[in-house]
């Protein structure tokens, strides 16, 4: 049941995410929700008796530049430019960026059906980008698949430090989020050009997702990678974006092109690859895959 509600309320954080860039800027945006899920983790940290002090300060502060601050922003930005579903596949494709960038970072070689995850992938990209058409919604779906990259970055950090030695995962996640958020309040700061409607509709929205789907969303992801075994919690992750399609369909009218569709439905074919191949290799699901 917990895997069930995490998937629903990360897949339509999406569309909620959607409808409160209408209110606010993406940098201003992502800086509340992250400051809420910072502050939502910290309270958990100390009931469950985690160390409070970073352990691992410099790695968390790389990790917290690129898996908080600047995917969360990129991730933002290509909401507010793009569609809801659309940007939420786009930015899935993560797994297969972790793949492509544990070559040169962990000397990981991409083995078996990992090529061919790529290739489908890759194919899947060409369609949504559609690069033959031109179309003015292209920057958003580069700023999307730049997310995703950056959140494969993150994941590909951790997992090199976690194969060096043991790692806090509560704790490390508390501290990389702080990391990251300190230059984004100092950027959204000094740099605050659009005014924040802090209408009933928006302080709501802003709680939601920070509370709920980032901190308490966290704390569910830490539980099920717990209590489920890998497989299940890898497959069960990619109904996430097929929540957020649905969700924007029905509620922002969101229509995919064909071409759009065609790209999704590789890429979701490529995504269920990696899931059965994790699952055939007894792989672990790597901790910071979770959303944030």
């Amino acid at each position: 049941m917990v895997m069930i509600a995490l998937v629903i309320v990360w897949g339509y954080a999406w569309v909620l995410s959607k409808l409160g860039l209408g209110y606010c800027g993406p940098l201003d945006f992502a800086t509340l929700r992250i400051a809420l899920g910072a502050a939502t983790l910290f309270p958990a940290l100390v009931w469950l008796k985690r160390p409070l002090r970073p352990t691992h300060l410099k790695e968390a502060l790389f990790v917290g530049m690129v898996q908080t601050a600047l995917f969360l922003f990129l991730n933002n930005w290509a909401l507010s430019q793009g569609e809801a579903g659309k940007t939420s596949v786009l930015v899935f494709t993560m797994p297969f960026w972790v793949l492509v960038l544990a070559w040169p970072i962990l000397h990981e070689r991409i083995e078996g059906w990992g090529w061919v995850a790529v290739l489908l992938a890759a194919c899947g990209l060409v369609f949504i980008l559609e690069p033959w058409a031109l179309r003015a919604g292209l920057f958003a779906k580069l700023l999307a698949v730049l997310a995703g990259a950056c959140w494969a970055l993150g994941v590909l950090l951790f997992r090199r430090l976690h194969n060096r030695e043991p790692v806090d995962v509560i704790n490390f996640t508390f501290w990389q989020m702080i990391c990251g958020l300190v230059p984004m309040l100092v950027i959204a700061v000094t740099t605050h050009a659009r005014p924040i409607q802090w209408t009933p509709t928006f302080v709501g929205l802003t709680l939601f997702l920070g509370i709920f789907a980032t901190g308490g969303g966290w704390m569910a992801w830490f539980y099920v990678l717990r209590r489920l075994p890998a497989g299940t919690t890898s497959m069960s992750s990619l109904a996430i974006p097929v929540v957020a399609i649905v969700g924007s369909a029905i509620q922002l009218g969101e229509r995919p092109a064909a071409s759009e569709l065609t790209g999704m439905v590789l890429i979701g074919t490529a995504l269920a690859i990696i899931s059965l191949d994790t699952i055939c290799k007894h792989r672990e699901v790597e901790p910071l895959m979770g959303q944030e």
